[in-house]
């Protein structure tokens, strides 16, 4: 991402990055294990895999949870800028996030608007 802004033409801005799909979501977070591993726990706290949900009866495919925990934690993130410079912190990592059971591949539209 860093480069698109770098080689955008704009100076000044913000990014708009969208994840296609509904079972995945980007955020920001420190990515360090402990955290990483609180971040895991959370999830499974707020949204376990073990229990019934209406989406598997429909669908059979067992990521009903993966749904859930997407629509929460959100398919777009906006990230301002200046100078070509991302305006994230020390220790600010934008993530994906993938809930699924499956692998799937993944599509991610950036857009950069400015001046």
């Amino acid at each position: 991402m860093r480069q698109e802004v770098a080689n955008s033409g704009i100076d000044s801005g913000t990014v708009t990055l969208f994840l296609v799909g509904s079972t995945a979501g980007i955020s920001t977070i420190e990515f360090e294990s402990g955290l990483v591993s609180d971040f895991q726990s959370m999830w499974e706290r707020a949204v376990p895999r073990d229990v019934p949900y209406q989406h598997d009866r429909a669908w059979g495919e067992g990521n009903g949870y993966s749904h859930v925990r997407a629509s929460l934690l959100g398919a777009s993130l906006v990230v301002p800028f200046t100078n070509k410079t991302l305006a994230l912190g020390t220790w600010q990592q934008i993530v994906l996030v993938d809930f699924d059971n499956r692998p799937r591949s993944r599509e991610i539209v950036l857009q950069v608007i400015g001046e």
